[in-house]
């Protein structure tokens, strides 16, 4: 069975181009007692509010004519931020060349984090070039990935 998450963006994908976005991402998750569907957003120019209202008011009734959630959650449509978390391999490829921060489960060469270039990946690994090398790190290893950005 596919998770929800993969459901409700097939679902909601088509309905977020035609209104000017692009899908970023999908969660289904439950925080506390409540349970969120967050939708994550985004436009070459960024996301604002208004942007957030319209894309929510425009997949409110397509998500409860579907009822894939049998579950009362809180819709959430948001931008997924200046630094974004790289899930997807879409992700990744759109941000190669891009600083990112790895965390990872164990650690590598002693460390539990790393900052760097993105310069490659593939099924099984990510290829980052830091300040003193190049390291290749196994995808399941990660945790997590983020852009960083410049503040400067």
């Amino acid at each position: 069975m596919a998770k929800i998450e993969d459901k409700v963006e097939n679902l909601i994908k088509t309905k977020v181009q035609e209104l000017g976005y692009n899908l970023y991402d999908v969660e289904y998750v439950k925080e506390g007692k409540d349970y969120f569907l967050r939708v994550y957003i985004d436009k070459d120019n960024g996301i604002t509010l208004d942007d957030c209202e319209i894309v929510s008011n425009g997949i409110t009734e397509i998500l409860d004519n579907a009822d894939y959630i049998k579950e009362q959650y809180f819709l959430e449509v948001s931008s997924p931020g200046v630094e974004r978390i790289l899930k997807k391999d879409k992700h990744l490829k759109s941000n190669i060349g891009a600083n990112v921060q790895v965390k990872l489960f164990k650690p590598l060469d002693g460390k539990k984090q790393y900052e760097g270039i993105l310069k490659d990946f593939d099924s099984d690994n990510i290829k980052i070039e830091t300040s003193s090398q190049i390291l290749e790190i196994e995808r399941q290893n990660i945790g997590q990935i983020k852009t960083i950005f410049d503040w400067n």
